[in-house]
């Protein structure tokens, strides 16, 4: 597994935003994957999580009606719409792999992380 996340950036409050993910080995389709967040100063928290099948989903309270996950397996990519932004949006963003096919919103229960995108919301 190699996690490549992409689309961060700065954005006002109140827009939207699309982050991907690519895994570039093509494995794990069987897992469930997720995103995280780590705002400054704080300790990384989960976002949304989907399962190997894209039929089950979880977000956070934070982000539910706002943001949703998707996964294309046959491309090896997760995404995140992000809708109706908000300045405590504001944090780098990390895809992960899952050692299981449902998603979890513990972070102990992701095997492999990529590398992160900042995305910025200004008021």
């Amino acid at each position: 597994v190699q996690l490549q996340a992409s689309g961060g950036g700065l954005v006002r409050a109140g827009g939207s935003r699309r982050l991907s993910c690519t895994n570039s080995k093509r494995t794990a389709s069987n897992n469930a994957m997720a995103w995280f967040r780590q705002a400054p100063g704080k300790e990384r928290e989960f976002v949304a999580g989907i399962a190997w099948s894209g039929g089950g989903t979880v977000y956070a309270d934070s982000v539910k009606g706002r943001f949703t996950i998707s996964r294309d397996n046959a491309k090896s990519t997760l995404n995140l719409q992000m809708n109706i932004l908000k300045p405590e949006d504001t944090a780098l963003y990390y895809c992960a792999v899952a050692r299981k096919s449902y998603p979890s919103v513990q972070r102990s229960d992701y095997a492999y992380w990529g590398q992160g995108t900042l995305d910025t919301v200004s008021s």
